[in-house]
């Protein structure tokens, strides 16, 4: 079953988009806010993207212009501005299509169909593979082995790229049952994951730290000298 990331904050044309492409087969996984598109790209690895320009937060320009810094994944924009110059904008950051408000749900479906055929195949992501159910990351199928901490931490990170976490927010966000976890705590799991990283001939980078922020997870990393 193909999966169909639906990124659109009208919630009549959420609701539209969604029964009819149920209809017909697809998976479905809806999110109306901006900020939240990378993340989800990340966790759900659509089969194609159907992008709204007008979004809270971070508009769908700006969206994809970030997803097109690593996937290939396909892209529809939809807007309600009807002008030659936005379509050739949409188009030059990265999308593959675009249909403007209102549109006709067939149409939609048509466009969705031919650019599926046409990236059969083609579709790329990074080789991670989380399992919070199993408590489990892999990457390209080896297991790493992360103790349930590292695992909270990495995963936490991995979710939001980009993302700068303070020490604070970690221990509120993952470790509120340890109530004796410190910075210091937090410190060395990021050490240790950067270590495992590298056992596994994977680029510790992808973890950074943030002077006197915090640290993030970065999807395409650049190597620092003390990282």
């Amino acid at each position: 079953m193909k999966t169909i990331l639906l990124v659109e904050d009208d919630a009549d044309i959420v609701e539209l988009i969604q029964l009819f492409l149920k209809n017909e087969g697809y998976q479905v996984v809806h999110v109306d806010d901006g900020a939240e598109v990378i993340g989800k790209v990340h966790a759900v690895h659509p089969d194609l993207i159907i992008m709204d320009i007008m979004l809270p937060n971070v508009d769908g320009l700006a969206c994809t212009q970030e997803i097109r810094k690593s996937f290939n994944v396909p892209i529809i924009m939809l807007t309600a501005r009807v002008e030659q110059t936005d379509k050739l904008t949409g188009l030059e950051t990265g999308a593959d299509d675009y249909l403007c408000k209102p549109f006709d749900i067939q149409e939609l479906l048509l466009r969705i169909k031919a650019l599926l055929r046409r990236t059969e195949g083609q579709v790329h992501y990074q080789s991670w593979v989380i399992d919070e159910d199993k408590l489990t990351v892999a990457f390209n199928g080896n297991v790493l082995d992360f103790t349930v901490g590292e695992h909270r931490l990495f995963t936490l990170m991995y979710n939001s790229p980009n993302r700068v976490f303070s020490r604070e927010q970690i221990i509120e966000l993952i470790y509120a049952d340890f109530r004796d976890i410190t910075d210091r705590a937090i410190d060395s799991h990021i050490k240790n994951l950067r270590k495992k990283l590298k056992q596994n001939s994977i680029e510790p980078a992808h973890i950074q730290s943030v002077y006197g922020a915090g640290y993030r997870f970065n999807q395409t990393p650049v190597n620092k000298p003390n990282e």
